[in-house]
């Protein structure tokens, strides 16, 4: 498998090797909020990596962070007057329930900052060790940026490019560069609490420590995390494009300047941002809709298609139409794994030929298939051949055997299943089958004005009916939702 590497701008080789798993990381959200779709858009894509390498019976460990200190976070439990880790532990929890709601099942740990306050503090201190981090009084720790010669290379900005640095690298004027980064933010505390192990203070976390009183920057966490679990080193490294700078690039500085090794990780992926009338979808913009928002109307297979119908890399332009095409690419494959099941339960003569022909196009789909998601990820492509398969499959449906639709439909739904879409079969109620069969009761004897009224009835009622020669096969029509 080939994967476009950020670092080095060329689709680089993934190494495996059945003795080791393959260590996975992704910058997690800061709880402080809602989840929305533009999250939704980089986790689902991070899903369907991990699914798609462990369908290939690799070994991987995923591993994605969750912030739960931070400025935001706190400023918003101020507003509401809570306890800000509860505070933060309620969106956790609320974000962890919207991943498994979309399908995102394929996370092995969930770390938080919060648990890992002593690796941050150790790896703060080598830094300082090292001359890579300074004290400003009152403040806290920072990061010198001009000890790391490298810094840019990930976002490719110079030092002097990277001073133009403004997402959550604050303005302390007594800093030695306008780029410099908080690594430790201090916290004054009462005489009185100074004996204790963690205290807060006007809604501020702050743990004692080697360092003194105070809590962690943003950029620190991830690496103390991913060092205390896969090492100062490990294989590839995921999240948002516009986290390249100056979280990543941070990131970077950070654990090669402590470990001295290099390169901290292999291969860096970032996805595409979720768009909304042209600009990124986001908090801090307010034009975004949750997840739970989004599902309230829609199931996760439509949300899932319109993510993977894009290349992970490339930016999504959110529209109705998007909506739409999912829905109809969705009951493409719905009604055919139907009418397969239906197959299935059908007593029909094997046709070699027949049977032949799909175990040809079968081994076509599983080829392409899997060369496209080979190549850099590419799920557009993967789902190209999908449709490729499903619309041979759908020439010759009612001369399948049984045996043969059962493994077409094993066929379909193993592939959208890396995909993280799932289809359920739809069981036709009682009332629908009595009518159908009081239809075929008038078909057979003629009646075929009483039998076209009974199949108008049922298209009110929202089903389709098909005469097909193996019986009438019935469904539920799709309802489009905007």
């Amino acid at each position: 498998m080939r994967l476009l590497n950020s670092l080095s701008g060329q689709k680089e080789e993934v190494l495996y090797s059945q003795k080791n798993p393959l260590h996975f990381f992704v910058c997690g959200p800061t709880v402080f909020d809602y989840s929305h779709i533009g999250h939704a858009r980089t986790y689902i894509a991070f899903d369907v990596f991990a699914r798609f390498i462990r369908s290939k019976k690799w070994k991987m460990v995923y591993l994605q962070n969750i912030t739960d200190v931070d400025d935001k976070i706190i400023d918003r439990a101020r507003m509401h007057d809570e306890n800000p880790l509860r505070y933060a532990w309620k969106f956790e929890s609320l974000y962890k329930n919207d991943m498994k709601a979309i399908g995102c099942i394929s996370v092995n740990r969930y770390a938080r900052a919060t648990d890992h306050i002593k690796e941050i503090e150790n790896q703060i201190q080598t830094l300082i060790t090292k001359g890579n981090a300074y004290y400003i009084s009152g403040q806290g720790y920072y990061f010198d940026i001009t000890t790391f010669k490298e810094y840019g290379k990930l976002s490719r900005r110079t030092i002097t490019q990277a001073e133009d640095a403004v997402t959550r690298i604050d303005e302390q004027i007594e800093k030695r560069n306008k780029g410099d980064f908080a690594l430790w933010k201090e916290v004054k505390v009462e005489e009185k609490d100074k004996k204790k192990k963690f205290v807060i203070v006007n809604g501020e976390p702050a743990w004692n420590t080697k360092l003194g009183w105070g809590r962690p920057g943003w950029h620190i966490e991830d690496t103390a995390i991913t060092e205390r679990w896969f090492g100062p080193q490990y294989d590839i490294h995921g999240g948002g494009g516009d986290l390249k700078f100056p979280h990543h690039e941070a990131e970077i500085a950070q654990q090669e300047s402590a470990s001295g090794k290099i390169p901290f990780v292999k291969i860096w992926l970032h996805t595409g941002s979720l768009r909304i009338n042209g600009e990124k979808m986001s908090k801090s913009l307010g034009n975004f809709f949750t997840i739970k928002d989004f599902l309230h109307i829609h199931s996760k297979n439509i949300l899932r298609f319109i993510i993977t119908s894009h290349h992970y890399r490339s930016p999504i332009q959110w529209s109705d139409s998007l909506i739409t095409q999912a829905y109809t690419a969705i009951d493409t494959f719905t009604s055919l794994l139907d009418a397969l099941s239906f197959i299935e339960n059908k007593k029909i003569k094997i046709n070699k030929e027949t049977d032949k022909s799909v175990k040809n196009i079968e081994d076509i789909l599983k080829k392409e298939f899997e060369e496209a998601m080979n190549d850099d990820l590419n799920t557009p492509e993967a789902i190209a051949a999908l449709f490729k398969y499903t619309n041979s499959i759908r020439s010759i449906t009612w001369k399948l055997s049984p045996a043969t639709a059962r493994r077409a439909k094993k066929t379909i739904k193993t592939s959208l299943k890396i995909l993280g879409i799932e289809i359920e079969e739809e069981k036709i109620p009682s009332s629908i089958t009595k009518i159908v069969e009081k239809r075929e009761l008038c078909r057979s004897n003629k009646q075929f004005t009483p039998a076209d009224t009974l199949r108008k009835q049922i298209d009110t009622l929202g089903y389709s009916i098909e005469d097909t020669p193996i019986g009438p096969f019935v469904r539920k029509k799709v309802c489009i939702k905007l």
